[in-house]
């Protein structure tokens, strides 16, 4: 049982935006579609949704073509659940009847008196319990999504489907929210993709996470292995506020203008792309010969550490520190980089 896509292309006019994707979701655990703005993640929901007419391969459901091989369902006739940024609740009608809608319809007599009880176990789910009886205007923007939540959840779908749910939810909430997100996603059993550009939110979201680049599913795997073995540049810049910087491979040592690295992996002699977390960074006060040294030209406070940045020629390192010791804006300094957030990469 599964949400299956299976070399599904797409384009609007010429311009490519799904190239060949292969993915499958699973029941049970959450799919987070992680990339850049324009990588084809929404294009990629709304063609399973039956939102977007799917132009090449195929899309399955519990192994039941949805779209492609001349089938195209319905989007009122496919077994999933939408929740979209934008809320799409009717203003005039209560939290309860929000989530009713569409629960109650074609349903016996008998059945719909079992629709309050559905109702109140969804809004319980979402921690929305007590508001039954509230209009949408007169809610917080996270208790909306939570409403949008509960009525996509109701019908039981055998698949949710989530584009950038708590984009429109201020940063107070979001992780709040998440959890909460979480927690119902998992009890309902349901298979779950969800839409994100946030790494963070992939991070604490997902049990699986696909990256998307420019059309294509570069990497699928857990928090856990997209984190620590990145697949490309353009992953390992995503996480842990990495930065760019350039290196030459000289001997099998990449130099930088900020000190050296000891690449774990095989790398070609020239200049290569060198993706370093912050963390990752360690300074101490360059010695008065030192090869590589920049100067500290600033110093933020982060609560649990300090940021420092070292300026050299076009670049900023950015070093975050668990304090400042002994050092000071206006110290020379070398780095030292740490293998668990460092990646360098042939050009």
């Amino acid at each position: 049982m599964s949400l299956e896509f299976r070399g599904v292309s797409h384009a609007y006019d010429t311009q490519a935006v799904l190239r060949d994707v292969d993915l499958t979701a699973e029941p049970g655990a959450i799919t987070c579609l992680l990339g850049p703005s324009g990588s084809g993640k929404s294009t990629l929901l709304r063609l399973a949704a039956g939102l977007e007419r799917l132009q090449q391969g195929e899309i399955l459901l519990d192994g039941r073509t949805m779209a492609g091989g001349g089938v195209d369902d319905a989007p009122e006739s496919r077994p999933v659940g939408l929740v979209f940024q934008d809320h799409v609740l009717f203003p005039h009608r209560t939290v309860a009847q929000n989530v009713a809608f569409g629960l109650a319809r074609g349903r016996k007599a008998a059945d719909r008196e079992n629709v309050r009880a559905v109702v109140e176990e969804q809004l319980a789910a979402v921690g929305l319990d007590g508001l039954e009886d509230r209009y949408p205007h007169t809610l917080s923007g996270g208790q909306q999504q939570r409403v949008a939540l509960a009525r996509a959840l109701a019908p039981k779908p055998r698949a949710m489907l989530l584009d950038e749910p708590f984009a429109n939810v201020d940063a107070t909430l979001r992780r709040r929210l998440r959890e909460d997100t979480r927690r119902a996603l998992r009890d309902a059993g349901s298979i779950a993709v969800v839409v994100t550009h946030d790494p963070e939110e992939a991070l604490e979201l997902a049990d699986r996470i696909a990256m998307m680049v420019a059309g294509e599913i570069v990497q699928v795997g857990t928090p856990a292995q997209v984190w620590q073995q990145p697949a490309g540049s353009v992953v390992a810049a995503l996480f842990g506020n990495a930065q760019r910087l350039t290196g030459e491979v000289q001997g099998g040592i990449v130099r930088t203008r900020f000190g050296t690295i000891e690449p774990t992996g095989p790398v070609h002699d020239g200049t290569v792309e060198v993706i370093v977390r912050p963390d990752a960074v360690s300074l101490a006060r360059a010695a008065a010969d030192a090869t590589f040294a920049a100067t500290i030209d600033d110093v933020r406070f982060l609560g649990d550490g300090c940021l420092v940045l070292v300026p050299a020629g076009d670049e900023v390192l950015r070093a975050k520190l668990p304090s400042l010791g002994d050092l000071a804006v206006g110290d020379r300094v070398s780095a030292t980089f740490h293998p668990a957030g460092t990646f360098v990469y042939n050009c």
